[in-house]
């Protein structure tokens, strides 16, 4: 058994440095910053703290985060999987093209993406002069956020299920469908239980992400205090107003409820991970 032990050892040398280097740099640039973070001395104490929680306009900034990032992830989760399909089974002229398309948000600088959808979908843009008239206000609105989180976060989920899809075998499919299983069936049985895990992960990336998203969000928001003004841009307003103890408190709150949020979707991961192999 100790042999088995040690060549098992041998087969990956080095993990004690590679180990070390692996917690000094999430230390660096993880750990260290939000512990400074938390234990930022700027005055806060745990009645500020309880009553920047319970303020309405912190809560409805809450609100606003929140609701439209999972509302877009989700919608993602949808459109994501459609692509990524279309990308993995289909061949068709100009695909490399499509496929660089969707990392276009990666690359595109938030700012620039803020200002192009603000001109797309304002009143007197090429989609939004358009919908105004028949009562669709997109830009400055909850509607203009969740558009905005969608064009950022859908990358996440595309990236995310495409290596799964290239890996499942389509032979499989065509077996059950020999066999006289419908299409509906195939996906349901077959694909979705091994779809789940990169799903609830895509969904995870896109959600964290359009929940701190500032840039691609402040200029088709319009910011408005207790309709569409985020958290982040709360945030910042307090610094601007040198409020560094209320602008400490939306962050510590911000990040408790982000990392149990993420923590209850990497546990349904994890068991979604463990059903597939039962």
């Amino acid at each position: 058994m100790s042999k088995v032990i040690a060549t098992r050892r041998r087969t990956l040398p080095g993990f004690g440095l590679t180990m070390g280097y692996s917690v000094f740099y999430l230390s660096l640039v993880v750990l260290i910053p939000l512990t400074a973070l938390v234990f930022n001395s700027t005055g806060l104490t745990w009645s500020m703290l309880v009553e920047t929680a319970t303020n309405p306009r912190v809560l409805a900034s809450f609100k606003v985060s929140f609701l439209t990032a999972g509302v877009a992830a989700l919608i993602n989760l949808g459109l994501g999987l459609l692509l990524a399909w279309v990308l993995v089974r289909y061949e068709f002229p100009g695909k490399r093209l499509f496929d660089a398309v969707i990392d276009l948000p990666f690359a595109l600088p938030t700012a620039v993406a803020g200002v192009a959808l603000t001109a797309l979908y304002a009143g007197n843009g090429w989609i939004g002069q358009l919908t105004e008239p028949l009562g669709i206000q997109l830009a400055y609105s909850q509607a203009g956020i969740t558009l905005a989180l969608m064009f950022i976060g859908i990358p996440f989920v595309v990236r995310t299920v495409q290596p799964v899809l290239e890996e499942l075998e389509a032979e499989v499919e065509e077996a059950a469908a020999t066999l006289g299983a419908g299409r509906w069936r195939i996906f349901r049985t077959i694909l979705l239980p091994d779809l789940i895990p990169p799903l609830l992960t895509g969904f995870a990336l896109a959600f964290a992400r359009g929940i701190g998203e500032f840039g691609s969000v402040v200029f088709i928001s319009g910011n408005m205090p207790m309709k569409t003004e985020i958290a982040p841009l709360l945030i910042m307003a307090k610094l601007e107003q040198f409020d560094y103890a209320g602008a400490t408190a939306v962050a510590l709150l911000l990040l408790l409820v982000s990392f149990i949020l993420l923590l209850v979707i990497n546990s349904l991961q994890r068991w979604s991970r463990k059903a597939g192999r039962a």
